[in-house]
């Protein structure tokens, strides 16, 4: 199952932190890294939350984390700017044809792998046929025709229809590209995979630490900055924290507001990165449209109504995030404000599951959850909520490895859930579309299960249309469809996810591509990573 499941960085858990006692506000966030020239050389000790499942992309699943780690090693394609716009990464262009139902993958000259193998078009459409190929990834394969070689440096993609927004998916995990050797033996290259990247793996002692060291033959003139990175594996938010208070870390992830607020309220000592635009992931309780009693949108609706957004914000969120309404917060350039999103009326949530009951009986349902008690208490919150509106809800503990699992073959009623935090709204078609919500008990994308027509057709038009008036229009309409319908109880925008630096790391958030573009700062949920590339550490 694990091997089925068509899950990138954006389908992670929350870890909804809460803890007990007066929340402090938020102080305000420290520059980056002001106006100091980089200096070359160093070592940066940076604290990650979990482990990576494996670190091939073909074959592994890949959260934020392992972003984090892969990426020093492995590149993309194509990387998206400060703007939110694709660009050329490894690639030297990405041309589309007059219908954009053809691209041509051209590469940039005189690139090598790590091992000394160079960057061909071969090598490209070699690892475009894995991910095909591969279990994990095909599904996402599914629009492509063929993929051809075009020239020694050239691939050419044809597709069964317009894709306006194919580039953007190149920039994800199905658009790193592996030398040759670690296409041969998929099992080393998820130990250590050999890319064009950065840098190379030195170390790696599983649930413990991976250690990379600096590629002398970096293909990116003067870079990387940083002579080697320990990435150490801390689960526990609390110790992670301590750890880089004390010395023993320079820099970590974290989804915990109490970390905002106090490392924030340092800046003279600490520097905290949040995400922001499309880049945020939307908190929510996901519903199984189709598993009774949440196959009725009004038992959809009255959760809605029943759930107090700005308490659980206040509660858990020391007050630092925004109500969600829609998968795309109000600073993205798609969101819409039309529909009819449920906000909290616990009359109206309270008549809804009245009238409910007296054609069906009593509501009740079972809501999945991580076991950590910090997740727990925001799940307890909503359970709370719901009660008040006459509905029962149970919790039902599971591990997320489990919990995924369950997601992907509808054996669930309601999770929480994290998700949609792809730089393009057609970067959430498979999670949405009609097409990849299969019944109960099969494998589906769409796990919410909702099959609904305009939701679908509007999809549709957004990934085929290139006029962005259009698509605009397109996703208004996603949006409408998703606050009328509600597979989805959304909360707010987990901007929470930062990483916290001590002043001395400089370049988190200040990097460039290698046309000179700026790189949009973080990425992916709920944690949120970064490149290496360009970080590095002064003096003092």
């Amino acid at each position: 199952m694990r091997r089925r499941t068509t899950l990138l960085a954006s389908l992670a858990l929350v870890a909804l932190t809460a803890c007990s006692g007066p929340r402090p506000v938020a102080g305000p966030q420290a520059p980056s890294s002001g106006t100091a020239s980089p200096t070359a050389g160093g070592r940066l000790v940076y604290g990650l939350s979990a482990d990576a499942a494996g670190f091939n992309p073909v074959t592994d699943q890949f959260s934020s984390q392992t972003y984090s780690m892969v990426g020093t090693m492995v590149e993309t394609l194509v990387s998206v700017d400060a703007s939110g716009a694709w660009k050329p990464n490894l690639a030297q262009s990405v041309t589309p044809n007059s219908a954009a139902d053809e691209w041509t993958i051209k590469l940039r000259q005189g690139i090598t792998f790590s091992d000394g193998t160079p960057l061909t078009g071969e090598v490209v459409l070699a690892n475009f046929k894995a991910q095909q190929a591969s279990p994990l990834t095909s599904s996402v394969f599914g629009p492509v025709l063929s993929a051809e070689l075009a020239d020694p440096m050239s691939v050419k993609v044809k597709l069964r229809q317009p894709w306006v927004a194919f580039p953007y998916h190149l920039a994800a995990q199905i658009g790193m590209v592996l030398a040759p050797a670690s296409l041969a033996d998929p099992d080393a290259a998820g130990r250590a995979p050999i890319g064009t990247g950065p840098f190379t793996l030195k170390q790696y002692v599983p649930d413990s630490r991976m250690v990379v060291t600096r590629n002398p033959t970096y293909w990116r003139k003067g870079l990387p900055y940083l002579d080697e990175i320990e990435f150490r594996i801390l689960p526990d938010g609390q110790t992670r924290a301590q750890t880089l208070e004390a010395g023993g870390l320079d820099a970590m992830g974290t989804t915990r507001d109490e970390d905002v607020v106090k490392f924030g309220a340092l800046k003279d000592s600490y520097t905290v990165h949040r995400p922001k635009g499309m880049a945020v992931a939307e908190y929510m309780f996901m519903l199984n449209t189709a598993a009774a009693p949440l196959d009725d949108v009004r038992v959809r609706r009255a959760l809605a109504h029943a759930t107090d957004r700005a308490a659980v914000i206040a509660t858990v969120r020391s007050g630092l995030t925004e109500e969600a309404d829609g998968p795309w917060s109000k600073d993205s350039p798609w969101y819409d404000a039309g529909g009819d999103y449920p906000g909290y009326d616990l009359a109206r949530a309270t008549s809804l599951v009245k009238e409910v009951e007296a054609e069906k009986g009593p509501i009740a349902f079972e809501v999945l959850s991580p076991p950590d008690p910090s997740t727990m208490a925001g799940v307890e919150l909503a359970q709370d909520m719901w009660r008040k509106a006459g509905v029962d809800v149970t919790i039902r503990q599971a591990d997320q490895a489990d919990l995924i699992n369950r997601a992907v073959v509808g054996d669930f009623q309601a999770t929480v859930w994290t998700q949609f935090s792809s730089p393009d709204p057609d970067g959430e078609y498979v999670w949405l579309h009609k097409n990849y919500a299969q019944p109960v008990g099969s494998v589906a994308l769409n796990f919410s299960r909702l099959r609904d027509v305009q939701l679908s057709d509007a999809l549709d038009s957004g990934r085929s249309n290139p006029q962005p008036e259009v698509r605009k229009k397109d996703y208004a309409t996603v949006q409408r469809r998703l606050r009328e319908l509600v597979p989805f109880v959304f909360v707010d925008h987990l901007d929470v996810g930062s990483v916290i630096a001590t002043t001395r790391v400089r370049g988190i958030v200040d990097q460039t591509l290698p046309d000179g573009d700026r790189r949009t700062p973080l990425t992916g949920a709920p944690v949120p990573y970064h490149p290496f590339t360009q970080v590095w550490v002064s003096a003092k």
